[in-house]
């Protein structure tokens, strides 16, 4: 298995979902990982893009979430394989459409699981 070098996030329901959650592309980005937010709002406030090594709204790659090939191309974007990143969003949908192109997904339902999870994946 490819190491994970990459953590895509959703923005509304995730990013969102308290501070934990806001601080996580900088934990992330501390322990070496490229990130990326993939959001199909057509805008979030600079404070959130500015914590981002790739931002991806609205249909920017030209497909659209839970198309895989929203997940691909915005992997792309971070300069890796979709195999070595996670995607966290709060739609079973769109975890489905991340797990279809090749990624681990994570369903977000509250910050403690999902940061318990990517603690495990990420062996942080």
């Amino acid at each position: 298995m490819t190491a994970l070098r990459g953590l895509i996030l959703d923005y509304g329901g995730v990013l969102t979902d308290g501070p934990e959650m806001a601080e996580l592309p900088a934990r992330a980005r501390a322990a070496g990982l490229r990130v990326a937010l993939l959001s199909d709002a057509h805008s979030v406030p600079a404070e959130y893009a500015a914590r981002f090594d790739a931002v991806v709204l609205g249909g920017a790659t030209g497909a659209r979430k839970p198309d895989p090939e929203a997940f691909r191309r915005t992997a792309e974007r971070l300069g890796l394989a979709p195999g070595d990143c996670v995607v966290v969003d709060d739609l079973p949908v769109n975890v489905r459409g991340a797990s279809a192109a090749g990624a681990v997904g994570v369903r977000h339902t509250d910050p403690d699981a999902t940061l318990r999870e990517l603690e495990i994946l990420f062996d942080w």
